[in-house]
């Protein structure tokens, strides 16, 4: 991959990785909840399954889903419904009624694994993200390079971008967490979360392959 393409490549996916999704509305509100520190437990897992959707797209798993439409259908249904009954939580999730100043949710936080186990399972469950790296990838490589060396510096690249912006937005949590102390906004902004995350079941399973 020559330089100039590789530059293009990293600007394109810098600004693809900045939009908000599931993962990096995961990552937000983990770092509301939990702090800094237990958070990057929660990036973690999101950057292995980015990394584990990547790959098995340059390896073609793709191919696979797209020549069975049913698996595909299934595996889109399955991440769907996990983002909506994600939302339904988030709505549900309870809120303290009193302001102490410290926590807005009382309580022990999760341990690193569940961290890492949730995040993971947010940006496994949409498999549409292999036929877009199908799409996406070979748009940069050069024919006349060996193509797994090409693969390797892309995924490399995607994934170091990724986790940045993992970093940015859970800094953004750490911003909101104060002004969310107050339980009607807590309320308000798990409602608004949970609303989001249903949006994007809904999306994932109203899209075609």
């Amino acid at each position: 991959m020559a330089w100039h393409t590789w530059w293009l490549f990293a600007a394109t996916v810098f600004f693809i990785s900045a939009s908000p999704g599931p993962n990096m509305l995961h990552v937000m509100t983990r770092s509301i909840e939990h702090g800094l520190a237990p958070t990057i437990w929660a990036m973690l897992g999101c950057f292995s399954a980015v990394v584990c959707l990547l790959a098995a797209s340059a390896a073609g798993l793709t191919a696979l889903l797209v020549a069975i439409p049913a698996a595909f259908a299934v595996l889109k249904l399955a991440g769907a419904a996990y983002l909506i009954w994600l939302g339904y939580k988030a709505w549900i999730a309870p809120v303290a009624d009193h302001d102490d100043g410290d926590a807005v949710v009382a309580g022990p936080g999760p341990s690193r694994w569940r961290l890492f186990r949730n995040a993971f399972s947010v940006s496994i469950s949409n498999p549409k993200a292999l036929v877009f790296a199908a799409a996406f990838l070979p748009l940069f490589l050069d024919p006349t390079r060996p193509q797994i060396g090409q693969f390797a510096v892309m995924i490399a690249t995607f994934g170091v971008i990724e986790f940045s912006w993992y970093f940015t937005y859970a800094l953004g949590g750490r911003g909101l967490a104060g002004w969310l102390r107050s339980p009607a906004r807590r309320r308000l902004f798990n409602r608004v979360t949970g609303g989001v995350f249903v949006v994007f079941g809904l999306a994932i399973a109203g899209t075609r392959a």
